[in-house]
């Protein structure tokens, strides 16, 4: 899947106010992104004890579990090489938590998928990794 270059503004000076902002609109961004792929938005923003689910939407009859992360260079491998182990375990559980809250969406197959926002962030690249990794990935 080729990526997609969307432009971003943001706050200036740099304050954990403004990144915060910034991660905010990149998972804005991420989400108009995985629209126009044909996802649809269940939620966003979903909290959890001991993790947060930054998107949820559905491909077609699959609940999508998405981990936006935006790095502004590769270096050590980007936002996806963040989504490590431990990382994960939190995802599943709180993936968990979310079907057990949403009853109707528990039959549904799920996966989990990546967006790796990079680049200024004034005009990201998203890089979006499907089925990125498995519930019992560890």
């Amino acid at each position: 899947m080729a990526a997609e270059r969307t432009t971003l503004h943001h706050a200036s000076p740099r304050s954990g106010t403004s990144r915060r902002s910034d991660g905010a609109r990149i998972e804005a961004l991420a989400r108009d992104f995985l629209q126009r792929q044909g996802l649809v938005p269940v939620a966003a923003n979903a909290h959890y004890r001991g993790g947060e689910l930054d998107l949820v939407m559905r491909d077609g009859d699959s609940l999508v579990f998405v981990e936006v992360r935006y790095r502004r260079s590769a270096a050590f491998g980007g936002g996806a090489a963040s989504v490590d182990a431990r990382k994960r375990r939190k995802l599943v559980l709180a993936a968990e938590l979310f079907l057990a809250a949403h009853r109707d969406l528990a039959r549904l197959p799920c996966r989990f998928d990546v967006v790796a926002a990079h680049g200024d962030a004034q005009a990201p690249t998203f890089d979006w990794l499907r089925d990125a990794f498995r519930a019992d990935d560890g």
